[in-house]
């Protein structure tokens, strides 16, 4: 009953939002001076803007800086599967030398994978980068059955194929685990597309370090209290009507009510900025929120997976994670270059869980490892930022184009 309730209350709200929205616009536009009525255009603003979307936010990459040359992007769609699609940044053909292929594997999370523009961006410059664009689950029809963790992994495989040999994997946050799966996994079974390299950026590996409040907070209910309280059926009128799914709404209140007074007074903020007329600082805080409170639904398969596999029962550091009733063996990676890095401030993923896939792949050559701890970094500062692009990229990208040999 909780998303038909939420549903019921996001329909009922939606006219007033778009009248708010529309009067908003139009008098700001109007408005030159500080009034009564720019006062009220900036609330009708302010208003408008404190809802969810459910739709993936643009990644807005339309050129990329080469040396002293902009080239052109476009989106291309390289492989559509029912949960995800394997999307290409293609760079126009303006003369360049070869780049390396890099596969960034985002989260399948409340957020979308816009949430890694910036770190898509800045690999942009010497790479030919994919991404893992997800789905949001509501809008994936029951025929298509379900997505669990397996599901997750072989989708891996298949983009990683779909990318071709040579290729480099780029892992952030969730998706460390299935990435590693993954990789093993192709090494194992001597893929020619296993990749040469993988980088695993602030991944929970192995929850059992360094436990962070999100890791304590999932092993204090069982599995079953998280399926009976988290998980609902999509409503009409969309297409995944009656699928299962962790909501994002029901994240992104999680994540909101953690620090309730922020959020506050980002919004005061951003009213006073429209009421003075600074319109730069209100859009800095509109593009943030633009994108925050865009959210996804998980598959519950997916989800209820990924709290009892990664963070109760520690799977892949005990040696019991399974795809397809194979057990997954990082010790059969050999030839693929491995490459962790961790923020010193992480308070979601702590320092030493990510670096745990340093002591599983035990097949990978010491020459072949490379560990960073980036020091003054939270979570999101890990692959994005200012350090994220003049002190972690470019280790990470010397890491890749030595992995070409």
């Amino acid at each position: 009953m909780l998303y038909q309730a939420y549903q019921f209350q996001s329909d009922l709200a939606s006219p007033f939002r778009l009248a708010a929205q529309h009067i908003g616009s139009s008098l700001l536009l109007q408005q030159t001076e500080r009034s009564v009525m720019r006062k009220v255009a900036a609330a009708c603003d302010v208003y408008s803007r404190m809802r969810l979307t459910h739709s993936r936010p643009p990644y807005n990459i339309h050129s990329v800086t080469i040396g002293d040359q902009d080239v052109a992007v476009t989106e291309e769609s390289v492989l559509t599967l029912p949960f995800g699609t394997l999307l290409r940044f293609r760079k126009a053909d303006a003369g360049q030398p070869y780049q390396p292929s890099v596969l960034l594997v985002a989260p399948l999370s409340g957020h979308f994978a816009t949430l890694l523009r910036e770190t898509a961006r800045t690999l942009l410059q010497d790479h030919d980068v994919y991404i893992t664009d997800w789905h949001n689950a509501r809008d994936v029809s029951l025929r298509h059955g379900g997505f669990s963790l397996d599901d997750y992994i072989s989708y891996m495989i298949r983009f990683t194929e779909a990318v071709g040999p040579g290729s480099h994997m780029v892992a952030v946050c969730q998706p460390c685990v299935a990435a590693l799966a993954a990789t093993a996994i192709m090494a194992e079974d001597d893929n020619p597309a296993q990749p040469r390299s993988i980088t695993l950026m602030a991944g929970p590996v192995d929850c059992r370090v360094n436990p962070t409040e999100v890791n304590r907070l999932a092993v204090s209910k069982p599995i079953a209290w998280f399926e009976q309280n988290l998980i609902s059926r999509v409503p009409l009128p969309h297409a995944g009507y009656m699928r299962r799914v962790y909501p994002g709404f029901v994240q992104l209140s999680a994540f909101m009510s953690m620090n309730p007074e922020r959020h506050k007074e980002s919004f005061r903020l951003m009213f006073e900025h429209l009421d003075h007329g600074r319109m730069e600082e209100a859009a800095t805080i509109q593009n943030f929120y633009e994108e925050y409170l865009a959210v996804n639904d998980l598959p519950a398969e997916f989800y209820l997976e990924t709290v009892e596999k990664v963070f109760q029962t520690y799977d892949l550091p005990l040696g019991k994670l399974t795809w397809k009733d194979r057990t997954v063996n990082p010790a059969a990676i050999r030839r693929t270059a491995l490459m962790t890095v961790e923020g010193e401030r992480d308070d979601i993923c702590a320092v030493g869980q990510t670096v745990a896939a340093q002591d599983l792949c035990t097949s990978v050559r010491p020459y072949l490892k490379t560990h960073h701890v980036q020091t003054s970094v939270g979570h999101y500062g890990v692959f994005s930022g200012r350090r994220w692009n003049q002190q972690i990229y470019p280790r990470v990208r010397d890491m890749i184009h030595a992995a070409e040999g």
